[in-house]
């Protein structure tokens, strides 16, 4: 790539740390003044996004993260004094955790803690977590329940086991009816209960107001609540009490997580294109997938610590951006896949394919100067280099070999890996969100297909309900999946796999047969 592009197409700010260079997508020279027009509607929307416009219609809510790092820009003074609030009532509880005030149902400090939530109630959590932490140093040491598997589940109380008298229990759910959460938190007070602790003194609600967790958390006693706003979606919580009060008691600094998020969004509000990184990073992306996803977008790196980035990414961007209808209601199939790991391990992995394979993809590369935190201390594999200069080797090479082979990148660099330079990178990518989803017409703030996902669930748990009892009501009676799914009232497919699972987890009994599908079951 020549010099002269590159010095074109970088975005460069001194005093965030800061930089994007943009000059390896191969746009004409007209590319970005003909969207224009488009990026400063763009720009207009999401102005009166951060005014408080009802910019959810499908659910009939204000979009208003960015305000958690400025609330003097919310709409309403009492939203402003909820969002200060709400920050200081979390530093002053972490402050009496971390101080001893508070402590667990046996008297015992809290040195544990246990995070349980799903998607965006974990996926920011376990970012700043491995990003920030410092094993032996921080605070308190977290752990996660992130799904409803029961052997992941036993996997972290095992890892918990003996130190539940110094557990802390934050439950995340803004309606405290998802069931992956709810079923958390249940098998989690279990084990307190099952250890003979008063489960209720080691737990934590964040969640809205009248939801079902506020309602169990108020009648069992808990040690304290956090608020959920309907203004704030779950992917784009992290700068919420969902975010920062883990964060805090982990020991991190949330106020300059709070501060590069705020700084990022000084600059991301320009109008000016050029001097707007989100802006940059929404209009590449458009160029890359045609405004369509018509390729991936890979996310690669140059950090350990930014391993759980592009899981981040996947949510952030594919959850919002991933819709069938556009805001006309005219059928788009929109959305940018998300995924990658990180380098330079990723050149021993699936490097291999982006380079020489197929070409459906355009990749971003993260990098950060700063190798440690006290580079003097650092030690040279060779004379006069460390492994932080070979990282950087790998990286240059990689995004070369890609180039070689027309294989398109951008890179992002942030001087250090800290608190204030993780707050920067979530804001930079949750404008982009929002400005890309303008440019190709969709409501980037709700997500119908999860809810869908959610309801069939909810119908699979119903009908094995009808299956069992269907079993019950003739015991001894061998049922075909086929014929217990007609008793049932229900799918023979679905009553197949439910009996298959019920049948290894001992619930009912299996009769193996030739051909499988005549295979029987009862009770």
């Amino acid at each position: 790539m020549s010099w002269n592009r590159f010095t074109q197409y970088s975005y460069h700010n001194a005093s965030l740390g800061f930089a994007l260079d943009y000059s390896r997508i191969p746009f004409p020279d007209t590319f970005l003044a003909e969207k224009e027009p488009a990026i400063q509607q763009a720009f207009a929307a999401m102005k009166q996004l951060e005014a408080g416009a009802i910019a959810n219609p499908d659910e009939n809510r204000m979009v208003g993260h960015y305000w958690l790092r400025a609330s003097k820009l919310a709409p309403s003074a009492d939203l402003t004094q909820a969002i200060d609030s709400c920050l200081a009532q979390i530093k002053a509880f972490v402050a009496d955790v971390h101080g001893g005030k508070l402590l667990g149902s046996t008297g015992k400090k809290f040195t544990q803690l246990l995070v349980v939530g799903i998607g965006g109630s974990a996926l920011g959590p376990q970012l700043v977590n491995h990003a920030l932490g410092q094993p032996g140093a921080d605070k308190m040491a977290v752990s996660f329940f992130d799904n409803t598997d029961p052997d992941g589940i036993d996997y972290v109380l095992a890892s918990l086991a003996g130190k539940l008298p110094e557990t802390l229990v934050v439950v995340i759910s803004k309606s405290g009816g998802t069931v992956e959460t709810r079923n958390g938190q249940l098998e989690a007070a279990a084990a307190f209960k099952a250890a003979g602790l008063d489960y209720a003194k080691h737990f934590v609600a964040v969640t809205g107001e009248g939801s079902k967790l506020e309602k169990t958390a108020i009648a069992d006693g808990w040690l304290a609540r956090f608020p959920m706003w309907d203004w704030v979606g779950g992917r784009t919580s992290e700068l919420s009490a969902v975010g920062l009060l883990p964060a805090a008691l982990q020991g991190l600094d949330i106020d300059g997580m709070l501060a590069g998020a705020a700084a990022m969004d000084v600059v991301t509000r320009s109008t000016t294109t050029k001097e707007n990184p989100a802006a940059l990073l929404a209009l590449m992306w458009h160029y890359e997938t045609s405004g369509r996803g018509l390729k991936d977008m890979v996310i690669l790196p140059y950090k350990d610590r930014l391993l759980l980035f592009s899981r981040y990414l996947q949510q952030l961007v594919m959850e919002s951006l991933g819709k069938e209808f556009d805001l006309q209601g005219k059928v788009v199939n929109q959305g940018i896949a998300v995924y990658g790991n990180k380098g330079s391990t990723d050149q021993h992995a699936y490097v291999q394919q982006l380079r020489e394979g197929v070409n459906n993809f355009f990749a971003t590369f993260i990098e950060v100067l700063k190798d440690r935190p006290s580079p003097a201390s650092a030690m040279q594999v060779e004379p006069g280099v460390t492994t932080g200069d070979y990282l950087l080797g790998f990286y240059l090479g990689t995004r070369d070999a890609l180039s070689e082979k027309d294989r398109h990148s951008i890179t992002v660099t942030v001087n250090e890996l800290d608190a204030r330079s993780l707050g920067m990178l979530i804001a930079l990518y949750e404008r982009a969100v929002g400005l890309y989803a303008t440019l190709v017409g969709i409501n980037a703030y709700h997500q119908p297909g999860v809810e869908a996902g959610k309801k069939a669930a909810t119908g699979v748990i119903a009908l094995q309900g009808k299956l069992v009892a269907a079993l019950q009501s003739a015991p001894g009676k061998a049922f075909t999946a086929e014929a217990a799914a007609q008793a049932a009232g229900g799918d023979a497919e679905l009553a197949y796999k439910i009996l298959e699972h019920l049948a290894a987890n001992g619930a009912v009994k299996k009769q193996a047969a030739t051909p499988w599908f005549a295979s029987t079951f009862s009770v």
